[in-house]
């Protein structure tokens, strides 16, 4: 009796061979022997130029020269190159490719082209106005390119959103001392002495009618004790208005103050009036 053959472990579904291509819905896993692949059925262009200028500085540096010592003749020769290539693989070429190359053709036939001995001024250099340009376009594509490289929204940067957090919050309630109170009053009535303001009354007693007074007193008697003429009654502004009235009537000469003896009691008396001489009843 034969043993069955032993199975073959299959491969994992990830590691089976994968299909080429898929012909009415069958899959094909390798490459048909009588195919006949051409050799020129697949060209990749890794370069993209963005016009005739950008054709001619990627010349331009790819040689590693200056802009201002280009050959024009050299450059000239790989731009048409590069021309034939594009209509070889049939490319639709842009007008502007074919006024550049009329361009180029034109300025190396100018450098190639003997120049008169007998010119009295020296002809400008015919590739100025293309390095002009050159110069000019080469500047604009690296401001591009400073621009294209700053971080940009959606592209390097992706604006973040987030919901605001609801905060709750538990104010305390204050603890009042007793010496709070206190020094809140004494704030309290620090502040209101700031305001506070002296108020002006009209006098009570006149000084006029204290003279009146003054002189109805004087005039019965013949001298009259300074103290009998204060009224405590008046308080300290009778006082006050008496000795106003007193000083008034002496500024007018109305009456003379009499002092017998040193610290003695002073009196008063109506100028002019003889001491020897008796008041009439």
């Amino acid at each position: 009796m034969v043993a069955p053959p032993p199975k073959t472990p299959q491969a994992p579904e990830s590691q089976q061979q994968l299909a080429i291509a898929y012909v009415a819905g069958a899959a094909v896993e390798e490459l048909p022997g009588d195919l006949y692949i051409p050799p020129n059925a697949l060209e990749v262009y890794l370069e993209a130029f963005e016009g005739p200028l950008d054709l001619l500085l990627y010349l331009i540096k790819r040689q590693n020269i200056d802009i201002l010592e280009v050959d024009v003749a050299e450059i000239t020769d790989q731009y048409m190159a590069y021309i034939e290539l594009m209509q070889a693989g049939q490319f639709e070429l842009a007008a502007e490719y074919m006024v550049m190359a009329a361009m180029l053709a034109e300025i190396k036939s100018r450098i190639l082209l003997p120049r008169p001995e007998t010119a009295e001024e020296e002809e400008a250099d015919p590739r100025m106005q293309l390095i002009r340009r050159l110069l000019e376009y080469e500047r604009y594509k690296l401001a591009a390119e400073n621009l294209d490289d700053l971080p940009r929204l959606n592209r390097e940067l992706r604006q973040a959103r987030a919901g605001l957090p609801e905060i709750q919050r538990t104010i305390p309630e204050p603890v009042v001392e007793l010496s709070d109170l206190l020094a809140a009053m004494a704030g309290a009535l620090r502040q209101a002495e700031l305001f506070e303001h002296h108020h002006v009354s009209l006098e009570s007693i006149s000084t006029e009618e204290k003279i009146g007074h003054l002189l109805r007193s004087l005039e019965k008697n013949r001298f009259v004790p300074l103290v009998s003429l204060l009224d405590p009654r008046e308080g300290r502004l009778g006082v006050v208005v008496t000795f106003l009235a007193i000083m008034e009537m002496m500024r007018g000469a109305m009456v003379e103050i009499v002092q017998s003896d040193v610290f003695g009691p002073i009196h008063l008396r109506l100028a002019g009036k003889e001491p020897g001489k008796e008041e009439s009843a």
